[in-house]
């Protein structure tokens, strides 16, 4: 059973990968790199942004980048690891393998 502490983790989570998504289409240069790598399309782009596991996506793509994390930061008055907190709040914990 969820809790609203649960539920407000996975809403924060949820908006903050909708503004990100939101800063990488503000920019055909910054958009471009991950419609290409996620397969996704213009015409299918909001679609698909409903989808929790699109919404990782966008976090994933972020903290693979580092500028690219960090210009979002900045632009959004955010803290980088907020970044992956969310990404873990909605997709879980990255496993160790054992490193």
């Amino acid at each position: 059973m969820r809790s609203s502490r649960d539920d407000r983790a996975k809403d924060w989570a949820q908006t903050l990968a909708i503004e990100a998504l939101g800063f990488l289409a503000g920019d055909i240069e910054r958009l471009e790199p991950f419609m290409s790598l996620t397969g996704v399309d213009p015409g299918n782009l909001r679609e698909v942004a409903a989808q929790p596991s699109f919404l990782v996506a966008v976090l994933e793509h972020l903290t693979n980048d580092e500028s690219l994390l960090l210009a979002f930061a900045a632009n959004a008055g955010r803290d980088p690891a907020d970044i992956e907190k969310a990404r873990q709040t909605l997709a879980g914990p990255t496993p160790d393998w054992g490193a």
